[in-house]
C-alpha cells in the first residue's frame, strides 16, 4: 500500500522554529555568560598581573649594583675598596643580528679582532640571562659612544659602576680573597636578578666570600619609558642603590704589607697576635695571588702560572699549610714537665745520641751539649733532655698542655676554612692506626715531629697563651666581641721560668742570638724550630751526606719555624713564623719574626733594612711577580724551529731535524703536609 505525502502545517512549522530558536538563543546565552565570565576574570581577579605587563612593555626596569662596603683595617686604612669604571656587556637574551652589533662595537670601542673571537666564543658558551663582557674599564669618551647609540644595539647594556681594588694586591690576597661575577650555579640556587646584572660580583674567597651578606649591600634601579621597539623616550624615576657595610679588621695594613714582603722570595706566613685582645694582627701567606687579577678576570696564562708553581701560591698557608711544629713545642713539653712535678733543675747528659731499645735517636748537635738541665735545654734546644724525660710523664700529659695552649685547635674565625693539625695521644692512635702508641712515638712528639703537625695560627696563638697566661682567641672582626682570655690553668711561677728561658733563645746564649730586636729597651722572647719533611733511613744516614739542608732539591729540606713574643718583661706581641723548606729556624725564620716586630716599634728602620734585602731579590712584590709573568708568557710561546743544517754533499736532500724544545715542566709540589715517621737511625 503506497503511503501519502505527509502534510506539514504551519503550526509545525512554528513549533520547529521555536525549537531551533530556543537551542541556538541558549547557545549564545552560554557562550556569551563564558565571554562575560571571563571578561570578568580577566578585569578583576587577574587585573594586577596585566597591568604589570602592560607596564613592563612600557617601562624598563634596569637594576643597579650595589656599591659592595669597603674593608679596612684597625686604623681605618683600606684594605679593600671600590673604583669607578665605565664597562659594556651583552645580555645573549636580548641581542639580535649579532654580527651588525659586534661589528659596531668593534669600531665604537676599537676592538682587536682576536677581542671580537672572544665575545662570539663566549656568547656560544653563555646563558642566556648571563651577561658577557665586551669592555670594561673604558673611558668616558668611549662609554659615551655606546650610550647615545643603544636603541641601535639591542641587548648591548653600557654600565656605570665600580670594580673592586685591593691597594696592597699579594699582600692581602689570602687575607681577604676576590670577587667575581656569580655563575649559573649561583643563579640558580635562588634567582636573585642581582646575580646577572651586568657588572655586578660576588665575594669568590676568603673574607670577601664569607662576609658576602654584610659587604653586598642592595641594589638600586632605574625606570624608563620605551616604545614598543624598545626605543628609550624618557627616565622616570631612579632609586639609589644601598652601599654594602663597612668591614673593620683586627689586621694593621701595615704590618700585613710589611710581612709578607718581608718574607721575600720564601715560601711561609708570618702571624701577628696582640697579647692583650688576642686580634690577628697579621697574617701573611706568601707566596699569594693578585685579587686584583682575579676581580677583574684573570687570564688563563697567569692562573696556569700559578698552579704550577711549586712554592703554591693559590693555599693560603696561615690557616690550610700544616707542618711539624719541630722545637717550637719544646717550651709547652717543658711546662707540661713542670707540672707533673719535675724541677728546672733536673738534667741529663747530652751525648748527641740518644739509645731507645735498638734506635738511636739524634740531637741536632752532634757532638752533644753536655749536662743540661731544662732552661739550657730550651736556650740550646736540646734534643735529648726532651727524649729522656717526656717518657717519664707519657704523651698525653704531654698532648694535654699542647691543646691547652692552643695547637690542634680550630679557632671561631670568618674564614672558608681552616686545618687543625694534628695532637696525637694513645687514644688518638688507637683510633686511627688501631694500634697502641709506643715510647718512641712519645720520643719523636716532644720534639715536633712524627705525628705532630699544626699551623702557622695554632703557633702564634700558643706563643701568645705563653706570654700573657691567658687562654686568648684570635679575633679577626674588630667590633666583634672578645672570646677567651680567661687565665690558662697552668701555675704562673713556670710560666715564668718558660718566659725567661725564652728570653735567652735571643738575649743570652740560645739558639737565635743574632735576631736580637734592634730597639733600645726591648727585648724578644723566643724559641726556633727546624722540623724535617721526610724519614731519613739508617742506611741513608750511614752513607752520610746532606738530608735537608743546601745541596738537597727545595722540596726535601727542612722547614724553619721561630715563635716569639715581645717585650719579655710585658709581653704585648706574640708572633710565629714558618718559612717551607728554610732549613734553619734560627738562620732564616728568627730574622724575618725580629724584623717584623722591629716593624711595631720603629716602621722607619725596619723598611730601611727591608728595601736592602729587596734590592738583592729583584725588587718588590709587584716587580717580581710582573717579572715572572713575563717570563711564563715567554716560556709558552712555542720555539721556533731551527733553520735546517746544512746538507752533506753526499745527502743533499737529507735536512737536519728541529732542536728539541726546552723543558718546561713545573717542579712537584712539596709533601708539607705529611706526617713524618720517626727520625732515628741504628
Amino acid at each position: 500500500m503506497k503511503r501519502g505525502r505527509r502534510i506539514v502545517t504551519e503550526q509545525q512549522q512554528l513549533l520547529t522554529f521555536t525549537r531551533r530558536a530556543m537551542v541556538l538563543g541558549g547557545a549564545q546565552i552560554g557562550i556569551g555568560a563564558i565571554l562575560a565570565a571571563r571578561m570578568g576574570w580577566l578585569s578583576i581577579a587577574e587585573n594586577e598581573r596585566y597591568r604589570l605587563m602592560a607596564e613592563d612593555n612600557r617601562v624598563q626596569l634596569i637594576l643597579i649594583p650595589p656599591r659592595r662596603g669597603w674593608i679596612i683595617d684597625r686604623n681605618g686604612q683600606p684594605i679593600a675598596i671600590n673604583r669607578t669604571d665605565f664597562r659594556v656587556d651583552i645580555i645573549p637574551d636580548q641581542l639580535k643580528d649579532e654580527e651588525r652589533v659586534l661589528a659596531e662595537l668593534a669600531r665604537l670601542l676599537a676592538l682587536p679582532e682576536e677581542e671580537v673571537d672572544r665575545i662570539r666564543e663566549d656568547l656560544k658558551d653563555a646563558a642566556g640571562f648571563r651577561p658577557v663582557q665586551v669592555a670594561e674599564k673604558i673611558d668616558y669618551e668611549h662609554f659615551a659612544a655606546v650610550s647615545v647609540r643603544q636603541s641601535e644595539l639591542p641587548g648591548v647594556a653600557p654600565a656605570r659602576g665600580y670594580t673592586r681594588y685591593y691597594p696592597a694586591g699579594a699582600a692581602v690576597g689570602h687575607l681577604v680573597g676576590y670577587v667575581g661575577a656569580a655563575s649559573a650555579k649561583d643563579y640558580e640556587k635562588n634567582r636573585d636578578p642581582l646575580l646577572i646584572a651586568p657588572g655586578f660580583k660576588i665575594g669568590k674567597e676568603g673574607l670577601e666570600k664569607v662576609m658576602e651578606p654584610v659587604l653586598r649591600g642592595k641594589p638600586g634601579a632605574r625606570r624608563s619609558e620605551v616604545t614598543a621597539r624598545g626605543k628609550l623616550v624618557r627616565d622616570l624615576d631612579t632609586r639609589s642603590d644601598v652601599a654594602g657595610g663597612t668591614l673593620r679588621l683586627s689586621i694593621d695594613a701595615g704590618l700585613q704589607t710589611y710581612a709578607s714582603r718581608r718574607i721575600g722570595t720564601n715560601s711561609g706566613s708570618v702571624v701577628v697576635v696582640d697579647c692583650h685582645t688576642g686580634d690577628l694582627l697579621c697574617m701573611a701567606s706568601m707566596p699569594s695571588y693578585d685579587p686584583n687579577s682575579f676581580s677583574d678576570g684573570i687570564s688563563h696564562s697567569e692562573y696556569a702560572m700559578l698552579n704550577a708553581n711549586d712554592h703554591l701560591p693559590l693555599l693560603n698557608k696561615t690557616l690550610q699549610g700544616l707542618y711539624p711544629p719541630g722545637s717550637t713545642v719544646k717550651p709547652a713539653v717543658a711546662l707540661a714537665l713542670l707540672r707533673a712535678g719535675q724541677r728546672p733543675e733536673e738534667s741529663v747528659v747530652c751525648t748527641g745520641a740518644y739509645r731507645l731499645g735498638n734506635r738511636l735517636f739524634h740531637c741536632h748537635k752532634r757532638g752533644g751539649h753536655g749536662h743540661v738541665d731544662m732552661r739550657r735545654a730550651i736556650h740550646q734546644s736540646c734534643d735529648v733532655f726532651f727524649y729522656h724525660y717526656s717518657q717519664t710523664i707519657g704523651i698525653d700529659a704531654i698532648a694535654t698542655m699542647m691543646r691547652q695552649l692552643g695547637l690542634g685547635e680550630e679557632f671561631p674565625l670568618p674564614v672558608a676554612s681552616q686545618r687543625y693539625g694534628t695532637v696525637p695521644d694513645t687514644a688518638w692512635k688507637q683510633r686511627r692506626y688501631k694500634t697502641g702508641w709506643n715510647t718512641y712515638d712519645t720520643v719523636n712528639a716532644t720534639i715536633g715531629q712524627g705525628y705532630m703537625l699544626s699551623n702557622p695560627l695554632q703557633l702564634a696563638i700558643m706563643s701568645a697563651r705563653i706570654a700573657s697566661g691567658r687562654a686568648l682567641m684570635p679575633r679577626l672582626l674588630a667590633r666583634s666581641p672578645l672570646k677567651g682570655g680567661e687565665a690558662l690553668d697552668v701555675d704562673p711561677e713556670h710560666l715564668a721560668f718558660i718566659r725567661s728561658a725564652m728570653s735567652d733563645v735571643v738575649n743570652g746564649p740560645g739558639t737565635a742570638g743574632r735576631s736580637r730586636l734592634p730597639i733600645a729597651n726591648v727585648q724578644m722572647a723566643g724559641k726556633t724550630g727546624t722540623a724535617q719533611v721526610r724519614n731519613i733511613t739508617a742506611a741513608e744516614r750511614a752513607r752520610g751526606g746532606k738530608f735537608g739542608g743546601e745541596g738537597v732539591p727545595w722540596k726535601y729540606r727542612d722547614h724553619a719555624l721561630f715563635i716569639g713574643f715581645a717585650p719579655v718583661e710585658n709581653p704585648r706581641y706574640a708572633a710565629a713564623v714558618v718559612i717551607e723548606h728554610g732549613i734553619g729556624g734560627s738562620a732564616v725564620a728568627a730574622p724575618i719574626a725580629r724584623d717584623v716586630m722591629t716593624y711595631l716599634y720603629d716602621p722607619a728602620k725596619a723598611l730601611a733594612t727591608l728595601e736592602k734585602m729587596e734590592e738583592g731579590w729583584g725588587g718588590d712584590i709587584e716587580t717580581r711577580m710582573a717579572r715572572e709573568a713575563a717570563e711564563w708568557a715567554n716560556r709558552e710561546k712555542p720555539a721556533p724551529a731551527a733553520p735546517p743544517a746544512p746538507a752533506p754533499a753526499s745527502a743533499a736532500s737529507n735536512a737536519a731535524a728541529p732542536a728539541p724544545a726546552a723543558n718546561n715542566g713545573a717542579a712537584a709540589p712539596a709533601a708539607d703536609a705529611v706526617g713524618n715517621e720517626p727520625v732515628e737511625t741504628d
